[in-house]
Protein backbone atom coordinates (compact mmCIF):
# COMPACT_ATOMS: atom_id res chain seq x y z
CA UNK A 1 0.00 0.00 0.00
CA UNK A 2 1.56 3.31 -1.11
CA UNK A 3 1.12 6.06 1.48
CA UNK A 4 0.83 9.76 0.96
CA UNK A 5 -0.18 12.80 2.95
CA UNK A 6 -3.32 14.63 1.97
CA UNK A 7 -2.11 18.22 1.95
CA UNK A 8 -3.92 19.53 -1.11
CA UNK A 9 -7.41 20.97 -1.21
CA UNK A 10 -10.30 18.91 -2.62
CA UNK A 11 -10.59 18.96 -6.40
CA UNK A 12 -13.82 20.95 -6.10
CA UNK A 13 -15.17 22.92 -3.19
CA UNK A 14 -17.24 20.79 -0.81
CA UNK A 15 -16.52 17.58 -2.74
CA UNK A 16 -14.80 14.67 -0.98
CA UNK A 17 -14.00 10.99 -1.25
CA UNK A 18 -15.40 10.17 2.18
CA UNK A 19 -17.67 12.11 4.51
CA UNK A 20 -17.59 10.93 8.13
CA UNK A 21 -20.50 11.84 10.39
CA UNK A 22 -19.28 12.07 13.97
CA UNK A 23 -15.78 12.84 15.26
CA UNK A 24 -15.64 10.60 18.31
CA UNK A 25 -13.36 7.57 18.59
CA UNK A 26 -14.56 5.97 15.36
CA UNK A 27 -14.70 9.13 13.29
CA UNK A 28 -11.47 10.62 14.58
CA UNK A 29 -9.42 7.45 14.14
CA UNK A 30 -10.89 6.58 10.75
CA UNK A 31 -10.42 10.17 9.61
CA UNK A 32 -6.76 10.05 10.61
CA UNK A 33 -6.23 6.71 8.83
CA UNK A 34 -7.85 7.88 5.61
CA UNK A 35 -6.33 11.35 5.47
CA UNK A 36 -2.85 9.95 6.18
CA UNK A 37 -3.28 7.75 3.12
CA UNK A 38 -4.34 10.45 0.71
CA UNK A 39 -8.13 10.16 0.95
CA UNK A 40 -10.05 13.44 0.76
CA UNK A 41 -11.97 13.36 4.05
CA UNK A 42 -14.72 15.58 5.43
CA UNK A 43 -15.13 15.18 9.20
CA UNK A 44 -18.52 16.45 10.33
CA UNK A 45 -19.90 16.72 13.84
CA UNK A 46 -22.95 18.38 15.38
CA UNK A 47 -20.92 19.14 18.53
CA UNK A 48 -17.47 20.42 19.43
CA UNK A 49 -14.40 19.19 21.31
CA UNK A 50 -13.65 18.66 24.14
CA UNK A 51 -16.81 16.93 25.32
CA UNK A 52 -17.99 14.28 27.75
CA UNK A 53 -18.28 10.70 26.52
CA UNK A 54 -18.47 7.23 28.05
CA UNK A 55 -16.94 4.06 26.72
CA UNK A 56 -13.87 4.52 28.86
CA UNK A 57 -12.42 1.11 29.62
CA UNK A 58 -10.12 -0.75 27.22
CA UNK A 59 -9.39 -4.47 26.97
CA UNK A 60 -6.22 -6.08 25.55
CA UNK A 61 -7.94 -6.57 22.20
CA UNK A 62 -8.63 -2.81 22.03
CA UNK A 63 -4.99 -1.95 22.61
CA UNK A 64 -3.78 -4.65 20.24
CA UNK A 65 -6.07 -3.45 17.47
CA UNK A 66 -4.96 0.15 18.02
CA UNK A 67 -1.35 -0.95 17.58
CA UNK A 68 -2.26 -2.77 14.38
CA UNK A 69 -4.09 0.25 12.94
CA UNK A 70 -1.17 2.55 13.79
CA UNK A 71 1.37 0.33 12.01
CA UNK A 72 -0.81 -0.99 9.18
CA UNK A 73 -1.89 2.48 8.11
CA UNK A 74 1.33 4.30 9.06
CA UNK A 75 -0.24 6.69 11.58
CA UNK A 76 2.42 6.83 14.34
CA UNK A 77 0.34 9.22 16.45
CA UNK A 78 -2.06 6.35 17.15
CA UNK A 79 0.64 4.12 18.65
CA UNK A 80 0.67 5.83 22.10
CA UNK A 81 -3.03 5.00 22.46
CA UNK A 82 -2.16 1.28 22.47
CA UNK A 83 -0.73 1.35 26.00
CA UNK A 84 -1.32 3.04 29.33
CA UNK A 85 2.30 4.16 29.41
CA UNK A 86 2.03 5.70 25.95
CA UNK A 87 -1.16 7.56 26.81
CA UNK A 88 0.24 8.94 30.07
CA UNK A 89 3.47 10.09 28.43
CA UNK A 90 2.23 11.42 25.11
CA UNK A 91 -1.53 12.06 25.19
CA UNK A 92 -3.08 12.73 28.60
CA UNK A 93 -2.33 12.38 32.30
CA UNK A 94 -6.06 12.42 32.99
CA UNK A 95 -6.48 8.70 32.23
CA UNK A 96 -6.41 5.84 34.74
CA UNK A 97 -4.65 2.49 34.66
CA UNK A 98 -6.43 -0.82 34.19
CA UNK A 99 -4.62 -3.84 35.58
CA UNK A 100 -7.68 -6.03 36.09
CA UNK A 101 -11.34 -6.71 35.42
CA UNK A 102 -12.94 -7.12 38.84
CA UNK A 103 -16.38 -8.47 39.78
CA UNK A 104 -17.88 -8.48 43.30
CA UNK A 105 -21.20 -10.30 43.74
CA UNK A 106 -23.85 -8.87 46.08
CA UNK A 107 -27.19 -10.00 47.43
CA UNK A 108 -29.66 -7.43 48.65
CA UNK A 109 -30.15 -7.69 52.40
CA UNK A 110 -27.18 -10.03 52.92
CA UNK A 111 -23.51 -9.52 53.72
CA UNK A 112 -21.16 -9.88 50.79
CA UNK A 113 -19.63 -13.35 50.71
CA UNK A 114 -15.84 -12.91 50.28
CA UNK A 115 -15.75 -16.13 48.24
CA UNK A 116 -18.12 -14.66 45.66
CA UNK A 117 -15.68 -12.60 43.67
CA UNK A 118 -14.12 -12.91 40.22
CA UNK A 119 -11.11 -11.21 38.73
CA UNK A 120 -9.15 -11.43 35.50
CA UNK A 121 -5.74 -9.82 35.83
CA UNK A 122 -4.09 -8.28 32.78
CA UNK A 123 -0.72 -10.09 32.52
CA UNK A 124 2.12 -8.07 34.01
CA UNK A 125 4.09 -8.74 30.81
CA UNK A 126 1.90 -6.24 28.96
CA UNK A 127 -0.16 -4.03 31.31
CA UNK A 128 -1.38 -1.98 28.39
CA UNK A 129 -4.93 -1.22 29.48
CA UNK A 130 -6.34 2.17 30.33
CA UNK A 131 -9.33 4.00 31.73
CA UNK A 132 -9.74 6.58 29.00
CA UNK A 133 -10.73 10.13 29.87
CA UNK A 134 -12.60 10.34 26.64
CA UNK A 135 -12.72 14.08 26.16
CA UNK A 136 -8.92 14.10 25.94
CA UNK A 137 -8.66 11.00 23.75
CA UNK A 138 -11.39 12.06 21.33
CA UNK A 139 -9.90 15.54 20.97
CA UNK A 140 -6.48 14.04 20.32
CA UNK A 141 -7.79 11.77 17.56
CA UNK A 142 -9.75 14.59 15.99
CA UNK A 143 -6.66 16.77 15.87
CA UNK A 144 -4.54 13.97 14.37
CA UNK A 145 -7.11 13.61 11.59
CA UNK A 146 -7.03 17.33 10.92
CA UNK A 147 -3.22 17.34 10.98
CA UNK A 148 -3.18 14.87 8.08
CA UNK A 149 -5.64 16.87 6.03
CA UNK A 150 -9.16 15.87 7.06
CA UNK A 151 -11.41 18.92 6.65
CA UNK A 152 -13.14 19.61 9.98
CA UNK A 153 -16.67 20.93 10.25
CA UNK A 154 -17.70 21.00 13.89
CA UNK A 155 -20.98 22.40 15.15
CA UNK A 156 -22.46 21.29 11.82
CA UNK A 157 -25.66 19.26 11.93
CA UNK A 158 -26.57 17.12 8.92
CA UNK A 159 -30.29 17.36 8.30
CA UNK A 160 -30.58 15.21 5.18
CA UNK A 161 -28.55 12.79 3.06
CA UNK A 162 -29.38 11.74 -0.51
CA UNK A 163 -27.45 8.80 -1.94
CA UNK A 164 -27.08 7.88 -5.60
CA UNK A 165 -25.42 4.46 -6.11
CA UNK A 166 -23.65 5.75 -9.21
CA UNK A 167 -22.39 9.14 -8.07
CA UNK A 168 -22.33 9.16 -4.27
CA UNK A 169 -24.01 11.27 -1.61
CA UNK A 170 -25.22 14.80 -1.14
CA UNK A 171 -25.29 15.92 2.50
CA UNK A 172 -27.29 18.96 3.56
CA UNK A 173 -26.93 20.79 6.85
CA UNK A 174 -29.74 22.32 8.87
CA UNK A 175 -28.49 25.71 7.60
CA UNK A 176 -28.78 24.79 3.92
CA UNK A 177 -25.12 24.09 3.15
CA UNK A 178 -24.34 21.15 0.84
CA UNK A 179 -21.43 18.70 0.69
CA UNK A 180 -20.77 15.92 -1.79
CA UNK A 181 -18.91 12.69 -1.11
CA UNK A 182 -18.32 9.44 -2.92
CA UNK A 183 -18.98 7.51 0.30
CA UNK A 184 -20.55 8.23 3.69
CA UNK A 185 -19.47 6.67 6.98
CA UNK A 186 -21.99 7.32 9.73
CA UNK A 187 -20.34 7.18 13.15
CA UNK A 188 -22.79 9.49 14.86
CA UNK A 189 -24.32 6.94 17.26
CA UNK A 190 -27.92 6.16 18.09
CA UNK A 191 -29.30 9.26 16.34
CA UNK A 192 -27.74 8.23 13.05
CA UNK A 193 -29.02 10.42 10.19
CA UNK A 194 -28.62 7.52 7.76
CA UNK A 195 -30.41 5.02 9.98
CA UNK A 196 -33.30 7.45 10.25
CA UNK A 197 -33.40 8.49 6.60
CA UNK A 198 -33.13 4.94 5.24
CA UNK A 199 -35.30 3.39 8.01
CA UNK A 200 -32.58 0.92 8.99
CA UNK A 201 -33.51 0.40 12.65
CA UNK A 202 -34.98 -2.94 13.72
CA UNK A 203 -38.21 -2.28 15.59
CA UNK A 204 -38.27 -3.95 17.97
CA UNK A 205 -34.60 -4.74 18.29
CA UNK A 206 -33.61 -8.40 18.01
CA UNK A 207 -31.39 -8.04 21.11
CA UNK A 208 -32.27 -10.36 23.99
CA UNK A 209 -30.39 -8.21 26.52
CA UNK A 210 -32.65 -5.77 28.34
CA UNK A 211 -30.99 -2.94 30.28
CA UNK A 212 -30.96 0.77 30.97
CA UNK A 213 -28.34 2.89 32.69
CA UNK A 214 -27.62 6.08 34.61
CA UNK A 215 -24.09 7.47 34.73
CA UNK A 216 -21.90 10.42 35.60
CA UNK A 217 -18.40 11.40 36.72
CA UNK A 218 -17.83 11.71 40.45
CA UNK A 219 -15.25 13.00 42.86
CA UNK A 220 -14.56 11.44 46.23
CA UNK A 221 -15.20 7.78 45.29
CA UNK A 222 -13.22 5.62 47.73
CA UNK A 223 -11.15 2.58 46.64
CA UNK A 224 -13.25 -0.49 47.37
CA UNK A 225 -10.13 -2.24 48.70
CA UNK A 226 -10.53 -0.13 51.85
CA UNK A 227 -14.18 -1.08 52.34
CA UNK A 228 -15.08 -3.34 55.30
CA UNK A 229 -16.67 -5.81 52.86
CA UNK A 230 -13.36 -6.18 50.99
CA UNK A 231 -11.11 -6.94 53.96
CA UNK A 232 -11.48 -10.72 53.51
CA UNK A 233 -11.09 -10.66 49.72
CA UNK A 234 -8.10 -12.53 48.35
CA UNK A 235 -8.10 -11.39 44.73
CA UNK A 236 -4.66 -11.24 43.02
CA UNK A 237 -4.73 -7.51 42.20
CA UNK A 238 -6.23 -4.49 44.04
CA UNK A 239 -9.76 -3.68 42.90
CA UNK A 240 -8.83 -0.01 42.57
CA UNK A 241 -6.14 -0.81 40.00
CA UNK A 242 -8.74 -1.85 37.45
CA UNK A 243 -12.38 -1.67 36.36
CA UNK A 244 -14.64 -2.78 39.20
CA UNK A 245 -18.07 -4.26 38.52
CA UNK A 246 -20.49 -4.69 41.43
CA UNK A 247 -22.94 -7.34 40.16
CA UNK A 248 -26.32 -8.34 41.60
CA UNK A 249 -29.63 -9.82 40.53
CA UNK A 250 -30.95 -7.37 37.97
CA UNK A 251 -27.84 -5.45 37.01
CA UNK A 252 -24.35 -4.18 37.64
CA UNK A 253 -22.55 -1.01 38.68
CA UNK A 254 -19.27 0.16 37.16
CA UNK A 255 -16.49 2.02 38.94
CA UNK A 256 -13.77 3.32 36.59
CA UNK A 257 -11.21 5.46 38.45
CA UNK A 258 -9.00 7.94 36.62
CA UNK A 259 -6.92 8.69 39.75
CA UNK A 260 -5.52 5.21 40.46
CA UNK A 261 -1.82 5.75 39.72
CA UNK A 262 0.84 8.23 40.78
CA UNK A 263 1.10 10.05 37.43
CA UNK A 264 -2.60 10.88 37.14
CA UNK A 265 -3.73 14.47 37.69
CA UNK A 266 -7.42 13.62 37.39
CA UNK A 267 -9.42 13.21 40.63
CA UNK A 268 -12.54 11.94 38.86
CA UNK A 269 -14.14 8.50 38.66
CA UNK A 270 -16.66 7.27 36.10
CA UNK A 271 -19.69 5.68 37.76
CA UNK A 272 -22.63 3.98 36.10
CA UNK A 273 -25.54 1.89 37.32
CA UNK A 274 -26.99 -0.49 34.73
CA UNK A 275 -30.31 -2.13 35.50
CA UNK A 276 -32.78 -4.54 33.92
CA UNK A 277 -35.92 -2.36 33.71
CA UNK A 278 -38.07 -5.46 34.19
CA UNK A 279 -36.51 -5.81 37.65
CA UNK A 280 -35.89 -2.12 38.34
CA UNK A 281 -38.60 -0.23 36.38
CA UNK A 282 -37.77 3.28 35.24
CA UNK A 283 -39.99 6.08 36.55
CA UNK A 284 -39.71 9.85 36.97
CA UNK A 285 -37.33 9.68 39.92
CA UNK A 286 -34.30 11.94 39.31
CA UNK A 287 -31.14 9.95 38.61
CA UNK A 288 -29.30 11.05 41.75
CA UNK A 289 -32.25 10.04 43.90
CA UNK A 290 -32.51 6.69 42.14
CA UNK A 291 -28.80 6.08 42.64
CA UNK A 292 -29.03 6.98 46.32
CA UNK A 293 -32.05 4.71 46.78
CA UNK A 294 -30.16 1.86 45.15
CA UNK A 295 -27.22 2.37 47.51
CA UNK A 296 -29.66 2.22 50.41
CA UNK A 297 -30.54 -1.32 49.32
CA UNK A 298 -26.85 -2.34 49.03
CA UNK A 299 -25.01 -0.69 51.94
CA UNK A 300 -21.75 -2.55 51.29
CA UNK A 301 -21.61 -0.98 47.84
CA UNK A 302 -22.70 2.35 49.34
CA UNK A 303 -19.54 2.53 51.49
CA UNK A 304 -17.54 3.36 48.38
CA UNK A 305 -19.75 6.41 47.68
CA UNK A 306 -20.26 7.82 51.19
CA UNK A 307 -18.24 10.97 50.35
CA UNK A 308 -18.79 10.97 46.59
CA UNK A 309 -20.40 13.79 44.63
CA UNK A 310 -21.39 13.99 40.98
CA UNK A 311 -19.45 16.70 39.15
CA UNK A 312 -21.62 16.75 36.05
CA UNK A 313 -25.31 16.13 35.38
CA UNK A 314 -26.41 12.51 35.48
CA UNK A 315 -27.49 10.86 32.24
CA UNK A 316 -30.41 8.46 32.61
CA UNK A 317 -31.37 6.38 29.60
CA UNK A 318 -34.25 4.26 28.48
CA UNK A 319 -33.55 0.82 27.11
CA UNK A 320 -29.98 0.75 25.80
CA UNK A 321 -30.37 -1.89 23.11
CA UNK A 322 -30.94 -0.93 19.50
CA UNK A 323 -29.97 -2.59 16.26
CA UNK A 324 -30.08 -2.19 12.49
CA UNK A 325 -31.44 -4.60 9.92
CA UNK A 326 -28.79 -3.29 7.52
CA UNK A 327 -25.55 -1.43 8.23
CA UNK A 328 -23.87 -1.40 4.80
CA UNK A 329 -25.47 -0.25 1.55
CA UNK A 330 -24.67 1.48 -1.69
CA UNK A 331 -22.13 4.19 -0.84
CA UNK A 332 -22.59 4.06 2.96
CA UNK A 333 -21.64 2.22 6.15
CA UNK A 334 -22.80 2.67 9.72
CA UNK A 335 -20.02 2.15 12.28
CA UNK A 336 -20.56 0.20 15.48
CA UNK A 337 -22.54 2.63 17.66
CA UNK A 338 -24.55 3.96 14.75
CA UNK A 339 -25.30 0.36 13.79
CA UNK A 340 -26.34 -0.88 17.22
CA UNK A 341 -25.54 -1.22 20.90
CA UNK A 342 -25.96 -3.85 23.61
CA UNK A 343 -24.49 -2.82 26.98
CA UNK A 344 -21.22 -1.47 28.40
CA UNK A 345 -20.58 -4.78 30.19
CA UNK A 346 -17.17 -6.22 29.21
CA UNK A 347 -16.08 -3.00 27.48
CA UNK A 348 -16.73 -4.30 23.98
CA UNK A 349 -17.84 -0.99 22.46
CA UNK A 350 -14.37 0.40 21.79
CA UNK A 351 -13.15 -2.99 20.58
CA UNK A 352 -15.97 -3.23 18.04
CA UNK A 353 -15.17 0.32 16.91
CA UNK A 354 -11.52 -0.59 16.28
CA UNK A 355 -12.57 -3.71 14.37
CA UNK A 356 -14.62 -1.55 12.03
CA UNK A 357 -11.91 1.08 11.53
CA UNK A 358 -9.40 -1.63 10.64
CA UNK A 359 -11.68 -3.46 8.21
CA UNK A 360 -13.13 -0.31 6.65
CA UNK A 361 -9.88 1.64 6.32
CA UNK A 362 -8.17 -0.31 3.55
CA UNK A 363 -11.37 -0.66 1.57
CA UNK A 364 -12.00 3.08 1.53
CA UNK A 365 -8.36 3.82 0.65
CA UNK A 366 -8.52 1.37 -2.26
CA UNK A 367 -11.87 2.76 -3.45
CA UNK A 368 -10.57 6.32 -3.41
CA UNK A 369 -7.77 5.22 -5.75
CA UNK A 370 -9.54 2.94 -8.19
CA UNK A 371 -13.03 4.46 -8.07
CA UNK A 372 -14.69 1.15 -7.20
CA UNK A 373 -17.25 1.98 -4.49
CA UNK A 374 -19.32 -1.13 -5.18
CA UNK A 375 -21.40 -2.73 -2.47
CA UNK A 376 -19.50 -5.98 -3.02
CA UNK A 377 -16.24 -4.41 -1.80
CA UNK A 378 -17.81 -3.46 1.53
CA UNK A 379 -20.12 -6.46 2.04
CA UNK A 380 -17.88 -8.09 4.67
CA UNK A 381 -18.57 -5.19 7.04
CA UNK A 382 -22.25 -6.16 7.16
CA UNK A 383 -21.45 -9.68 8.33
CA UNK A 384 -18.79 -8.44 10.74
CA UNK A 385 -20.93 -5.85 12.49
CA UNK A 386 -23.99 -8.06 12.74
CA UNK A 387 -21.80 -10.87 14.06
CA UNK A 388 -20.18 -8.63 16.68
CA UNK A 389 -23.62 -7.46 17.78
CA UNK A 390 -25.06 -10.97 18.12
CA UNK A 391 -22.04 -12.43 19.89
CA UNK A 392 -22.03 -9.63 22.45
CA UNK A 393 -25.78 -9.88 22.93
CA UNK A 394 -25.53 -13.60 23.66
CA UNK A 395 -22.77 -13.01 26.22
CA UNK A 396 -24.43 -10.10 28.01
CA UNK A 397 -27.85 -11.76 28.00
CA UNK A 398 -26.28 -14.87 29.55
CA UNK A 399 -24.52 -12.71 32.11
CA UNK A 400 -27.71 -10.95 33.22
CA UNK A 401 -29.35 -14.36 33.67
CA UNK A 402 -26.23 -15.40 35.59
CA UNK A 403 -26.51 -12.38 37.90
CA UNK A 404 -29.50 -14.09 39.51
CA UNK A 405 -27.34 -16.81 41.05
CA UNK A 406 -23.63 -16.66 41.86
CA UNK A 407 -22.92 -20.23 40.78
CA UNK A 408 -24.27 -19.57 37.30
CA UNK A 409 -22.59 -16.18 37.10
CA UNK A 410 -19.31 -17.78 38.22
CA UNK A 411 -19.54 -20.19 35.26
CA UNK A 412 -20.70 -17.67 32.64
CA UNK A 413 -17.86 -15.37 33.67
CA UNK A 414 -15.36 -18.05 32.54
CA UNK A 415 -16.77 -18.03 29.02
CA UNK A 416 -16.16 -14.28 28.87
CA UNK A 417 -12.62 -14.75 30.23
CA UNK A 418 -11.84 -17.30 27.55
CA UNK A 419 -13.23 -15.16 24.75
CA UNK A 420 -11.23 -12.15 25.95
CA UNK A 421 -7.95 -14.05 26.33
CA UNK A 422 -8.16 -16.23 23.23
CA UNK A 423 -9.49 -13.47 21.01
CA UNK A 424 -6.44 -11.45 21.91
CA UNK A 425 -4.26 -14.43 20.96
CA UNK A 426 -5.74 -14.32 17.43
CA UNK A 427 -4.91 -10.64 17.14
CA UNK A 428 -1.40 -10.81 18.59
CA UNK A 429 -0.54 -13.77 16.37
CA UNK A 430 -1.48 -11.74 13.29
CA UNK A 431 0.45 -8.72 14.52
CA UNK A 432 3.54 -10.82 15.23
CA UNK A 433 3.49 -12.26 11.71
CA UNK A 434 3.00 -8.77 10.28
CA UNK A 435 6.02 -7.40 12.17
CA UNK A 436 8.10 -10.27 10.81
CA UNK A 437 6.97 -9.98 7.19
CA UNK A 438 5.49 -6.52 6.70
CA UNK A 439 2.74 -8.22 4.72
CA UNK A 440 -0.72 -6.80 5.39
CA UNK A 441 -2.32 -9.95 4.00
CA UNK A 442 -2.10 -11.43 7.51
CA UNK A 443 -4.87 -9.03 8.47
CA UNK A 444 -6.93 -9.97 5.42
CA UNK A 445 -6.70 -13.57 6.68
CA UNK A 446 -8.56 -12.52 9.84
CA UNK A 447 -11.52 -11.65 7.63
CA UNK A 448 -11.61 -15.12 6.08
CA UNK A 449 -14.08 -16.61 8.53
CA UNK A 450 -17.45 -18.29 8.52
CA UNK A 451 -18.11 -16.78 11.96
CA UNK A 452 -17.37 -13.05 11.71
CA UNK A 453 -17.82 -11.42 15.09
CA UNK A 454 -16.62 -14.40 17.10
CA UNK A 455 -13.43 -13.67 19.06
CA UNK A 456 -12.11 -17.14 18.19
CA UNK A 457 -13.66 -18.17 14.86
CA UNK A 458 -10.99 -20.86 14.24
CA UNK A 459 -12.13 -23.01 17.18
CA UNK A 460 -15.27 -25.10 16.79
CA UNK A 461 -15.00 -26.00 20.46
CA UNK A 462 -15.02 -22.39 21.62
CA UNK A 463 -18.00 -21.47 19.50
CA UNK A 464 -19.88 -24.58 20.64
CA UNK A 465 -19.20 -23.55 24.25
CA UNK A 466 -20.56 -20.06 23.57
CA UNK A 467 -23.70 -21.52 21.99
CA UNK A 468 -24.17 -23.97 24.87
CA UNK A 469 -23.84 -21.17 27.43
CA UNK A 470 -26.48 -19.12 25.67
CA UNK A 471 -28.88 -22.07 25.42
CA UNK A 472 -28.42 -23.09 29.06
CA UNK A 473 -29.00 -19.55 30.28
CA UNK A 474 -32.12 -19.29 28.15
CA UNK A 475 -33.38 -22.52 29.75
CA UNK A 476 -32.75 -21.00 33.20
CA UNK A 477 -34.48 -17.79 32.11
CA UNK A 478 -37.52 -19.81 31.07
CA UNK A 479 -37.50 -21.80 34.34
CA UNK A 480 -36.73 -25.04 32.51
CA UNK A 481 -33.38 -25.62 34.24
CA UNK A 482 -31.94 -24.88 37.69
CA UNK A 483 -29.08 -22.33 37.74
CA UNK A 484 -26.71 -24.73 39.52
CA UNK A 485 -27.32 -27.43 36.90
CA UNK A 486 -26.60 -24.98 34.09
CA UNK A 487 -23.46 -23.80 35.85
CA UNK A 488 -22.13 -27.32 36.18
CA UNK A 489 -22.71 -28.08 32.50
CA UNK A 490 -20.79 -24.94 31.49
CA UNK A 491 -17.87 -25.79 33.78
CA UNK A 492 -17.84 -29.40 32.53
CA UNK A 493 -17.69 -28.12 28.96
CA UNK A 494 -14.73 -25.87 29.80
CA UNK A 495 -12.94 -28.60 31.73
CA UNK A 496 -13.19 -30.99 28.78
CA UNK A 497 -12.37 -28.38 26.11
CA UNK A 498 -9.38 -28.98 23.88
CA UNK A 499 -8.82 -25.25 23.35
CA UNK A 500 -8.12 -24.49 27.04
CA UNK A 501 -4.81 -25.31 28.69
CA UNK A 502 -5.50 -27.66 31.65
CA UNK A 503 -3.08 -25.64 33.78
CA UNK A 504 -5.53 -22.72 33.65
CA UNK A 505 -8.02 -24.79 35.72
CA UNK A 506 -10.87 -22.64 34.40
CA UNK A 507 -13.25 -25.59 34.42
CA UNK A 508 -13.04 -25.79 38.21
CA UNK A 509 -15.59 -23.92 40.29
CA UNK A 510 -13.06 -22.40 42.67
CA UNK A 511 -10.89 -20.81 39.97
CA UNK A 512 -12.80 -17.60 40.45
CA UNK A 513 -9.79 -15.37 39.79
CA UNK A 514 -7.24 -15.79 37.04
CA UNK A 515 -3.75 -14.32 36.89
CA UNK A 516 -1.41 -15.38 34.08
CA UNK A 517 1.63 -15.86 36.29
CA UNK A 518 5.08 -16.79 34.89
CA UNK A 519 4.46 -20.36 36.09
CA UNK A 520 1.19 -20.59 34.16
CA UNK A 521 2.87 -19.09 31.12
CA UNK A 522 5.60 -21.74 31.22
CA UNK A 523 3.08 -24.58 31.53
CA UNK A 524 1.00 -23.07 28.77
CA UNK A 525 4.02 -22.94 26.48
CA UNK A 526 4.60 -26.68 26.97
CA UNK A 527 0.92 -27.40 26.30
CA UNK A 528 1.02 -25.27 23.14
CA UNK A 529 3.85 -27.33 21.72
CA UNK A 530 2.67 -30.78 22.81
CA UNK A 531 -1.09 -30.97 23.22
CA UNK A 532 -2.87 -27.86 21.93
CA UNK A 533 -5.00 -28.13 18.78
CA UNK A 534 -3.16 -26.98 15.65
CA UNK A 535 -5.42 -23.95 15.29
CA UNK A 536 -4.52 -22.79 18.83
CA UNK A 537 -0.96 -23.81 19.76
CA UNK A 538 1.06 -22.02 17.04
CA UNK A 539 -1.03 -18.87 17.44
CA UNK A 540 -0.39 -18.80 21.19
CA UNK A 541 3.34 -19.25 20.66
CA UNK A 542 3.48 -16.40 18.15
CA UNK A 543 1.35 -14.17 20.38
CA UNK A 544 3.66 -14.81 23.33
CA UNK A 545 6.75 -14.03 21.26
CA UNK A 546 5.21 -10.81 20.04
CA UNK A 547 4.17 -9.64 23.50
CA UNK A 548 7.60 -10.39 24.92
CA UNK A 549 9.17 -8.46 22.05
CA UNK A 550 6.82 -5.53 22.65
CA UNK A 551 7.71 -5.53 26.33
CA UNK A 552 11.46 -5.57 25.59
CA UNK A 553 11.29 -2.63 23.19
CA UNK A 554 9.01 -0.69 25.51
CA UNK A 555 5.91 -0.78 23.33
Amino acid sequence: MTLQNNTSAPRRANEYDVAILGSGMAGGMLGAVLARNGVRVLLLDAGVHPRFAVGESTIPYTSGMTRIIADRYKVPELKPLSSHKGISRHVSRYCGQKQNFGFVYHREGASQNPEEINQLVVPSAIRTETHLFRQDIDSYLFNVAVKYGAVPRLNTRIADVDIDPDTGAVLRTDKGEEFRASYVVDGSGFRSPLAEKLELRETPTRACTHSRTLFTHMIGVQPFDKAPAAKAHQQPNPWHHGTLHHVFDGGWLWVIPFDNHADSINPLCSVGLTLDPRVFPKDDTPAQEEFDAFLGRFPEIAWQFRNAKAVRPWVSTGRLQYSAKQVVGERFCLTSHAAGFIDALYSRGLTNTMELVNALGWRLIAASRDGNWSLERFAYLEALQQGLFDFHDDLVYSSFVGFRDFELWNAVNRTWMLGTMLGNVMLEDAYYRFTRSGNTNVFRELEDSTLPGSPLPVSDGFNAMSKLTRELCQAVDESQLAPHAAAQQILDCIRDADFVAPSFRLGLRDTRCFNMSPGKMAKNAVWCRRDAPPEIGPRMINASKGLVRMRLIGG
